[in-house]
């Protein structure tokens, strides 16, 4: 991780700290601008000037002692700084400050976290306060600018954070969203695949235990093994769910290019004979871009054995000119009319190829699907745009 990644995790963990400990913020705040106001009483005065009092201090700690409460009650906050600002005026000869930290605290505040009534009262009070504050100090049409100006500041300063803090909500819930779709997509490829391959293993099943009962031990042994490798994808899946939590499950990484000759075998052990070729040599991809790949060969595969009625099936990997060409070909039922509720399934896109196009589009490419070569059978063509070797290692 480079030093700018360090600096946003560390924040991230900060502000999600100060989520949890808004009290302790506060506090720190509101201790923050005590240390401000207390200079001019630190720093040494001119001998005509009497010296600051101990009375005139704890006056300004009165001040700023309100903020601890200025999320929960801003407006009375307000007031009560408003109050003790003036005692501090009219009864006590003390320093004055260079800035009105807790004013310009608490109107960033309001404007931050209240409804527009509040921040409309807010205005409508600093209109009448900070031109009875001048009054009360210099008289002079500068400090009554320069007054205002921070004063608005303070209060647009408030509204941008606001804005800011609201689009980062709409962008997390909208990361949640692609989230929760990206696990249903997977959910659906782990069960429709696994429980499409021991329902064809079942079905036949009975009927090898009277013709070939060698090949119903093997049917059964594949039901077994598809059930075993479904239950460990789904731990993995739920574990990603947990991740963070007390007891997660580790996080292990997702199929890939490797694993298809395994996905292949299990398939051709339901009945299917599947042919699985590539071309151009097997090249790295990301993990992410080779995960998608795996789902999408094994949706389309899946496919197959839910609505082909096929008997055999080809699965091609061309690797050209910065693109991975995918196709996935059976000589079942094409999508022609009267082919059958399942072949209608099939031409029509279902939730099996609609997670095919949403898995190619979220990788940059494309996924159509229908007849086959010479208008047999059904074929799914992806087309994936993939980094070269270098990016890849980067």
């Amino acid at each position: 991780m480079d030093v700018r990644g360090k600096i946003r995790a560390r924040w991230e963990r900060t502000r999600t700290w100060g989520a949890a400990n808004p009290w302790a913020v506060d506090l720190g705040i509101a201790l923050l601008v005590q240390a401000a106001m207390t200079m001019p009483f630190v720093v040494p005065r001119p001998p005509e000037i009497e010296p600051a009092t101990w009375p005139a201090y704890g006056l300004t700690t009165l001040t700023v002692l309100p903020l601890v409460w200025r999320r929960r009650a801003p407006l009375a906050v307000l007031l009560a700084i408003l109050a003790t600002s003036a005692l501090y005026r009219l009864a006590v000869e003390g320093p004055g400050q260079p800035l009105p930290y807790t004013g310009l605290v608490i109107v960033y505040t309001i404007a931050l976290v209240s409804p527009p009534w509040k921040r409309l009262a807010t205005a409508g009070l600093l209109v009448v306060a900070v031109p009875a504050s001048v009054w009360l100090n210099t008289q002079s049409a500068r400090e009554l600018t320069f007054s205002l100006f921070v004063f608005a500041a303070a209060y647009v300063f408030g509204r941008l954070q606001d804005a800011r803090q609201r689009a980062h909500l709409v962008e997390a819930e909208r990361a949640a969203a692609r989230e929760r779709a990206r696990i249903a997509r997977e959910m659906h490829d782990i069960l429709s695949h696994a429980v499409s391959l021991m329902v064809v293993q079942a079905e036949a099943g009975p009927v090898a235990v009277r013709a070939a009962p060698e090949r119903a031990e093997a049917a059964f042994e594949a039901i077994s093994e598809t059930g075993r490798e479904a239950m460990t994808q789904l731990r993995q899946m739920l574990g990603l769910l947990r991740e963070g939590s007390e007891g997660a499950a580790p996080r292990e990484p997702q199929p890939d290019l490797s694993e298809l000759p395994e996905l292949v075998r299990r398939v051709n052990a339901s009945g299917l004979k599947v042919a699985f070729t590539t071309e151009g040599g097997v090249r790295a991809l990301p993990t992410a871009t080779g995960a998608g790949v795996y789902r999408i060969v094994q949706e389309a595969l899946t496919n197959v054995v839910k609505h082909a009625d096929a008997r055999a099936a080809d699965v091609r990997l061309v690797h050209a000119d910065g693109v991975l060409r995918i196709t996935v070909t059976d000589d079942g039922r094409g999508p022609g009319p009267g082919a059958g509720t399942g072949t209608a399934a099939r031409a029509s896109g279902g939730h099996g190829l609609m997670g095919i196009r949403e898995r190619a589009a979220a990788h940059g490419g494309t996924a159509t699907a229908g007849p086959g070569p010479d208008g047999r059978g059904f074929e799914v063509r992806v087309l994936l745009p993939v980094p070269s070797t270098a990016e890849v290692g980067r």
